[in-house]
């Protein structure tokens, strides 16, 4: 039996690691729910799943989650501490990092130094600091098994081939809702078309960031540190039927690939039972119903996300951090039509060239530059707006 801490049980991953849990209860239990507003949810699950913890990280909702599981024997915190902390429990064995972005960061770092295994759909915490995060594994003999579809697939390809050099990794993307479209037409697009993503059911945020391209973008980043491999060795293809979720080029040419449905419930479960495989209810592919399986070169002039992405890769140190701090101010700004579809880019890449450049930062010099690039970030949102 593995008890599992949830980080943002709420959100899309959150609540299908649920679903997980729920449909194997002689394999999980939830042991730690948080999330950061939705108390209402957050307190619905904890009745269900009966916790031994719960987190609400908006700290002005404490009294509402208090009062609603006043008669439930579950302890009930709040505040930013408390959800670094409550990954440190001694009865947790499993972290699933499900909260979107950068927050992710700190209670990752503190799962990972009590050498609790991390179950990673936070993207960003290897984007914002993956040379730490890797000297932390090292250091604290623990895991990170990827939640991600893309990492999934490249993680099960590269079972049983431990020695075997990896001439390149190939990172599938749907090309998401507005694949083929020029640089003209996505100026005009608005959020509610970016969230119509056409194969998966995810976040708000992470539907923007699919749309934008950014999403592969960051994958490109934390395949380089989950997978030790070099900025040139990793290849982002638009495959439009998100039937192939990624492959793996060895150097002898062959060439490796994990397949299956468009449902997170099947990465996560990987993830939670790994190194074992167990039944699932979870639909298959019915290959009569893809006859043709496509793939093409992303438009990197048209989503210029791409390259920003890939320039920060290839500078390292905390170029990363910006990109990403950008980035969620831009998704923000878009998401409330305060900037256009392509002005994110204009804002990241005015950020990422005023942000002062650190080669080694700690974990401290992470904090500061994710403060400072937000901060630019806005300014920059104020003078694209005008």
């Amino acid at each position: 039996m593995k008890n599992i801490a949830i980080l943002g049980s709420t959100g899309s991953i959150g609540t299908q690691t649920l679903e997980v849990i729920e449909a194997h209860p002689d394999l999980f239990t939830a042991e730690v729910l948080t999330a950061n507003n939705n108390v209402a949810l957050l307190a619905e699950q904890a009745l269900k799943f009966k916790p031994n913890a719960v987190v609400i990280g908006n700290e002005e909702k404490y009294p509402e989650l208090k009062e609603a599981l006043k008669n439930e024997d579950i302890k009930v915190f709040a505040g930013k501490e408390a959800l670094a902390q409550v990954v440190t429990f001694g009865t947790v064995d499993v972290v699933v990092t499900a909260t979107v972005g950068y927050s992710g960061l700190l209670p990752t770092v503190n799962a990972i130094r009590a050498g609790k295994v991390i179950a990673l759909a936070n993207k960003e915490t290897l984007v914002v600091a993956g040379e730490l995060i890797n000297e932390l594994v090292a250091k604290h003999k623990t895991a990170i098994l990827p939640v991600d579809s893309e990492h999934s697939a490249i993680f099960q390809c590269l079972a049983g081939e431990v020695g075997n050099p990896v001439e390149k990794i190939i990172l599938t993307a749907s090309g998401g809702p507005f694949r083929g479209k020029s640089y003209d037409e996505l100026k005009q697009v608005t959020p509610q078309q970016a969230l119509r993503h056409p194969n998966w059911n995810m976040g708000v945020k992470v539907t923007i960031d699919s749309a934008s391209m950014m999403n592969k973008g960051f994958e490109m980043i934390e395949a380089k540190w989950l997978f030790g491999v070099r900025p040139d060795q990793i290849q982002p293809i638009v495959h439009p039927q998100s039937i192939v979720h990624s492959m793996v080029q060895f150097a002898d040419g062959s060439i490796k690939a994990q397949l299956g449905v468009p449902d997170m419930r099947l990465p996560i479960q990987y993830a939670l039972t790994y190194p074992d495989r167990v039944q699932s209810a979870f639909d298959r592919v019915d290959f009569t119903q893809y006859p043709s399986l496509t793939f093409e070169e992303p438009d990197r002039r048209t989503f210029r996300n791409l390259e920003l992405a890939y320039e920060s890769m290839l500078r390292g140190g905390n170029r990363s951090c910006v990109l990403n701090a950008a980035n969620e101010i831009a998704v923000d700004a878009f998401l409330k039509e305060q900037i256009s579809f392509t002005g994110m880019s204009d804002l990241i890449e005015k950020t990422m060239e005023q942000v002062d450049f650190i080669a080694h930062p700690s974990l401290d010099d992470y904090v500061e530059t994710d403060r400072e690039s937000r901060c630019v970030a806005r300014e920059w949102m104020m003078k694209l707006r005008n």
